[in-house]
Formats: C-alpha cells, sequence, structure tokens
C-alpha cells in the first residue's frame, strides 16, 4: 500500500494532499501514523482510509511523539474499535503489548535478528529490557544458556513477562522488575546488551562490571552525528577506566537515523 493509494481514498486539494503520511507502523492489528498538525482536521478520514487499506487492522492511533522517564508514547485514536492491546509478530516471535503504553520500533528489526543468532550457549545481560524485544528472540532462536533480563517500567514488566510465557522460553529467559544500577549482577555474562538509548551512559560501569572475562558488551546510544562513533567509543573506555577494567574494540555498526542530527548505533567491545 502506498502514498498514492491513500491520496485516492482520503480526497483533499493538492496542496494538502502532499503533506499525507508517506509511512505508518503496524503492529498486530493496531495502525500508527503520523500526521502534520495542518492536516488535524482530516485525522479521522486519515485514520478511516488507513483501515480500510489493511483490513486484519482494528485500531487507528495518531502517533504524536513521547515523553515521561518511560518514553511512552502520546497517542490518540482516530478511528477503528480503540483497542491498543496487540499481539506482533516479529522474526517468529510474538510480542504482546499496549500500543498506547508501549514504544515498539520496528526500525531495529536487522539488530535483534542479528542478537537472535549469535547468543548461543552463552549467558546473556539483557539490560533496560522492554517487553523482550531482544532476549525473546535470542531465546527462541539461539538457545542460549540462560537470559536475564531487567526492566524498570512496570507497564514493560508486565508485558515481559507474557511474552516470556507466549514463546514458552520460561525454562531461558529470567526477567528481573528494578533498576539496572541494583539488579545487574557481576562478571557473569558473555554478552551485555544495553540497549537504551536516552541515558544508559550513566550505567556503563554495571555492564562492564557484569561481564565476565572475555565478554561482549552491546552499548547503544543516540549520538549526535558529528560524533559518531567518537562520543560512544569514549564514554566506554571512560567507564572501562573508572572500573578497573579494559577493553578491546569489536565494532561499530549505525541502526537507523534517530533524529535530526542524531544516529542509532552500536558499539561492541570485548571486556577483560
Amino acid at each position: 500500500m502506498t502514498h498514492t493509494k491513500l491520496c485516492d481514498l482520503v480526497h483533499l486539494p493538492p496542496k494538502e494532499a502532499e503533506l499525507l503520511p508517506r509511512g505508518w507502523q503496524i503492529l498486530g492489528t493496531v495502525i500508527l501514523v503520523s500526521i502534520p498538525d495542518a492536516l488535524r482536521d482530516h485525522a479521522n478520514a486519515i485514520g478511516d482510509a488507513l483501515l480500510a487499506m489493511y483490513p486484519r487492522c482494528s485500531t487507528m492511533l495518531w502517533n504524536r511523539g513521547v515523553a515521561g522517564r518511560f518514553r511512552e508514547p502520546i497517542c490518540e485514536v482516530i478511528a477503528g474499535t480503540g483497542e491498543t492491546e496487540t499481539v506482533h509478530k516479529e522474526n517468529g516471535c510474538y510480542f504482546k503489548l499496549d500500543t498506547a503504553r508501549i514504544m515498539f520500533s520496528q526500525g531495529n528489526l536487522v539488530e535483534r535478528m542479528r542478537m537472535a543468532r549469535i547468543c548461543e550457549d552463552q549467558v546473556v545481560l539483557d539490560m533496560f529490557t522492554g517487553i523482550g524485544y531482544f532476549s525473546i528472540q535470542i531465546a527462541v532462536h539461539s538457545r542460549p544458556k540462560k537470559v536475564i533480563a531487567i526492566e524498570l517500567n512496570p507497564t514493560a514488566y508486565h508485558y515481559l513477562t507474557e511474552n516470556i510465557r507466549i514463546n514458552r522460553v520460561e525454562d531461558i529467559v529470567f526477567p528481573m522488575h528494578g533498576d539496572c544500577a541494583i539488579k545487574a549482577p557481576e562478571n557473569i555474562a558473555d554478552r551485555v546488551i544495553m540497549g537504551y538509548l536516552d541515558s544508559s551512559h550513566e550505567q556503563l560501569v554495571k555492564g562492564l562490571l557484569a561481564a565476565r572475562s572475555g565478554g561482549i558488551l552491546h552499548y547503544h546510544e543516540a549520538t549526535p552525528t558529528a560524533l559518531t562513533y567518537q562520543r560512544p567509543i569514549q564514554r566506554i573506555k571512560d567507564a572501562a577506566q573508572a572500573c578497573g577494567r579494559s577493553v578491546e574494540m569489536i565494532g561499530c555498526r549505525t541502526i537507523k537515523k534517530y533524529a535530526p542530527g542524531v544516529l542509532h548505533v552500536v558499539v561492541e567491545v570485548r571486556v577483560k
């Protein structure tokens, strides 16, 4: 389905039609779309049109950003039943979530699929695990020894436990509700995932200490383009020095554009 199809269903003057969204996100039975304020009066019509384009979907949400400590979505139901809880399938795994309360970035799919292939027979610590974006896929596809999944947000933690059950990985994924600064174990993990972008650098020491000697840290950061990959690498080195560990660079990757002038990157190091 395309922007052209949407234009055919929402009849607007040419200048306004050019403002119609060119992309949207589908999570289970929910569609999320960003609509310019200039088209506010046409939001319901846009919602009805998108639901007509995807008959299996039942709710249309106007995505208006995120807010708060847990980066909860700011959204509004503009068409459909209004049911925002759904089950989304990704890479053969099932993720139950409330799309009005929990973010799900499909732009990270390639990285989640990559991680799901490389953790066989390992102990994995997934800090800031959310609803299990990494943990569930690693458990399903890699068959690791154990995944320790820590999440502070009570809503996300609720869905994490649901997703562990739905995907039948109770014997592999061990959820912990609380702050990584308190809950993260030390000297245990073959891999440590730090996938939260906003302030995870403040807990880099905890991530490094969680890795056993020879373990690998996967550190994600939203970095100004001018500092790619300079800032995250320096932050890792500073944290390693602060906690008496040393690191060996493995690689850096750009995951996606995060915001104007900002990139989502991941830096991987071996911890010694």
